[in-house]
């Protein structure tokens, strides 16, 4: 192994005036190490210029700080019913900026500890915790994963809306910048107070006293822990952490935020333990909308639809002034509530008469319970020792009791009414309009119920689909059938013989229907059918979906009822026609989805089939106000707890529920029953309406179709006869003059029918 001295200075040099080769090299090596040099430091040049530009150019496209003292004015937006006027504005009333004195000191701690830990430490950007973020992002396989923006940088995009939202290097440099510029321009307590004021927490709240009044009812220096977790979850993705359409979502991310809160400190491990599984007590308000009270079950069903189109079509609902053109009528909707208000005025009383909470003690207890731990008082309890000592206070308080009592049994109604060749909702009363609360549950559209013998319709229409007559006879001896090992019999009829379809249909009789189910139209193939006729909600594959044991929402099976009304043809519902922006520029106009579902022969037996249940069947009581061409079937659920009618002329069709927000509570008596409880108060709208000077619809009669003139039956199979069956062909249908409505309109091969003055056979659930 060989060892090599290092040479000395003078060695070197020694070596450079004697050795050539030597003292070339050395030249060599220090010429390249000048130019190298050269070519580094024209590099750094180059590239601190190219940045100083691209920073010059980005500081040029970055708005004026002037702007924040100057915001662009704001109007409201303007809702408009189908004939001319005006029935609500969605605007912002909280839009004055309060000082951070004015934010409750749990709010300010859990947005600092859970969007920034150091904002009181950095200048507008967090360098470590961007190179953190960047380090996890690579090692996830996604760089657009985890932001790490400060409150100042998302403040700059809040405020400056140029800046945009785009995952890039241009937006981050801008926010990064601005973020800066913001910092040595105010103090923290300002970027604070700017931050909650600009912030955008769902439903329309936009600033943090807005919010508190949206959610909770109060100022934002009132908020307390609970509701600051919530309100500060809802920035992490307002549409997926929404506590009143998705709560279950923001009750998770709450925890979160809470066990952060215990975490950086702020709240002690008994404090966290306690918070973090309570519920949440909403009480909404939403500031953002006038007091109009003309329909506000369908001025909120419009503001959240025109909310979720605000990222598509770009406006912003509450700031640009924007007019919305919608399909209701203010003159359908005055005769909805009034049909409502005169049928409830008596049927509380009734109801009221019946009801008896000794008997129904576990009702009450557990919504006192509901009532107690929602309250104030209960949320504000340090200790759990505090909260039993609350509870057991106002469980026996007289004044909780009653309010609880009276909320409890409190008759509720969800009517629509809709064009069934338009697809226009130009009514809709969906809450009891005697006690409502402005944007409380809507009952049209956001409570899902069984639908009863209304369902049997489906059932009916598929098996005249299948080719079976409304003549067709079937048998109604009992029925029993295995569900699990277990013998299910069907209520309501089972006496035995045989009854046509028709006469099935408006006596609402069980048995029949169960039969039709398992004989003539399969259960799978009538959910098929009912989804196609635009019931979106999940139905279940059982037989006693025959009777209405799947659950449904209002909207969606009146409808579905209006493609019978609509000669088989299925029409979206909707109820926005146009937007248009302050200037009246078009931005969206809405045409409704159409599709033939039904055979237009099948959509007029089944108008036909339930003429016969307003004539002679369970909703005769539609006779004593309404006396025009009109079908309907109604609905009645076990115990009487819900009931339907749905109802329809050739012009409108409209649905009516009535019931009571806690399901457990029933009517208990045949008054409970739809033709009794709903029917009548879809005769008394229908009155309302067609008897209204300011209208003039004409007479209408269910179109038949003309290969129905003459439809004959085939006396073995009973099927419709297309002219090969053998034996006599008895007539089945015939083209009539227009008549009285109280006169059958079309006769149908029956050997059991009934005559005009037949009483109301058994009404099915």
């Amino acid at each position: 192994m060989k060892f090599f001295k290092k040479k000395s200075k003078d060695e070197e040099l020694d070596q450079y005036f004697t050795d050539k080769k030597f003292r070339n090299k050395k030249g060599k090596i220090k010429r390249t190490q000048a130019v190298s040099f050269k070519i580094f430091i024209f590099s750094v040049l180059t590239g601190f210029f190219i940045l100083t530009g691209y920073l010059f150019y980005l500081s040029q496209t970055l708005p004026s700080l002037e702007e924040l003292e100057n915001p662009k004015l704001e109007e409201a937006t303007k809702i408009y019913s189908d004939n001319g006027e005006l029935i609500d504005k969605f605007f912002l009333q909280n839009r004055t900026q309060v000082t951070i004195d004015n934010v409750s000191e749990d709010m300010i701690n859990t947005l600092i500890a859970v969007e920034d830990r150091k904002f009181y430490d950095h200048w507008g950007v967090d360098v470590p915790r961007i190179v953190q973020a960047f380090i996890k992002n690579i090692l996830r396989g996604d760089l657009t994963r985890e932001g790490a923006s400060t409150i100042t940088q998302q403040l700059a995009r809040n405020l400056y809306k140029d800046i945009g939202t785009e995952t890039s290097l241009n937006r981050k440099l801008r926010e990064a910048m601005t973020a800066v510029q913001i910092e040595r321009t105010y103090t923290k307590k300002e970027i604070l107070a700017y931050y909650l004021n600009t912030v955008y927490f769902g439903n329309g709240a936009y600033g943090i006293e807005a919010a508190a009044k949206t959610y909770f009812n109060k100022s934002a220096k009132d908020l307390d822990l609970i509701e600051s977790a919530a309100l500060v979850s809802i920035l992490r993705n307002p549409s997926f952490y929404d506590p009143v359409d998705k709560p279950e979502n923001n009750a998770k991310r709450r925890a979160v935020v809470l066990f952060v809160m215990f975490e950086t400190g702020h709240i002690s491990k008994e404090t966290y333990e306690l918070t973090s599984k309570d519920p949440l007590k909403l009480s909404l308000n939403i500031e953002t909308q006038s007091k109009s009270t003309v329909a506000p079950e369908f001025s909120e069903h419009v503001r959240q639809q025109l909310q979720k189109m605000a990222q598509t079509y770009g406006f912003d609902l509450y700031r640009d002034g924007l007019k919305v053109y919608t399909t209701l009528d203010t003159r359908f909707q005055k005769h909805a509530d009034d049909a409502v208000i005169e049928q409830l005025k008596g049927f509380q009383k009734q109801f009221n008469g019946y009801w008896n909470w000794k008997n129904n003690s576990d009702i009450l207890n557990d919504n006192v319970r509901r009532y107690i731990v929602f309250s104030e008082a209960y949320k504000k309890a340090k200790t759990e020792a505090e909260r039993n000592a609350i509870y057991e206070r106002m469980k026996n308080d007289k004044n909780v009791i009653d309010s609880v009592k009276k909320l409890t049994t409190t008759i509720q109604i969800g009517l629509v009414c809709i064009n069934p060749k338009t697809g226009e909702i130009k009514a809709m009363v969906g809450a009891n309009p005697l006690t409502r609360t402005k944007y409380g549950l809507n009952h049209v559209t956001q409570i899902k119920r069984q639908p009863g013998s209304t369902f049997k319709s489906f059932v009916y229409a598929l098996a005249l689909q299948n080719g079976y007559s409304p003549g067709y006879m079937i048998s109604n001896d009992p029925v029993n059938v295995n569900v699990g090992g277990k013998t299910w019999s069907p209520k309501g009829g089972g006496t035995g013989g045989k009854i046509s379809m028709r006469t099935a249909m408006e006596k609402s009789i069980n048995v029949v229907a169960v039969r039709t189910a398992m004989e003539l139209a399969p259960i799978d193939k009538v959910i098929e059918l009912s989804h196609n006729m635009g019931i979106k909600s999940e139905l279940p594959n059982y037989l006693s979906l025959a009777l209405g044991a799947g659950e449904v929402t209002p909207l969606e099976i009146t409808n579905a009822f209006g493609v019978f009304a609509n000669e088989g043809i299925w029409v979206e519902p909707i109820a926005i026609k146009r937007i248009e922006d302050r200037n009246g520029n078009v931005i969206a106009e809405f045409i409704p989805e159409t599709k033939e579902v039904l055979n237009e022969g099948v959509a007029y037996m089944m108008s036909d089939m339930m003429e016969g249940v307003i004539e002679q069947g369970t909703a005769t009581s539609v006779r004593r106000y309404f006396h025009r061409p009109a079908a309907g079937k109604t609905g009645t659920t076990q115990n009487y707890t819900d009931a339907w009618f749905i109802g329809y002329t050739p012009q409108f069709v409209t649905g009516v529920w009535v019931g009571f927000d806690d399901a457990r509570i029933k009517f208990g008596g045949s008054y409970g029953q739809g033709g009794y409880a709903a029917a009548p108060i879809w005769g008394r709208f229908m009155k309302y309406v067609y008897n209204d000077k300011e209208f003039d619809f004409p007479v209408e009669y269910f179109y038949m179709p003309e290969d129905l003139e003459e439809v004959g039956i085939c006396s073995i199979s009973g099927l419709m006869d297309n002219g090969s069956c053998p034996s006599t062909r008895e007539l089945v249908l015939k083209r009539n003059l227009p008549r009285k409505c109280n006169v059958p309109h079309y006769l149908f091969s029956d050997s059991t029918s009934v005559s005009e003055t037949s009483p109301p056979g058994t009404i099915g659930y």
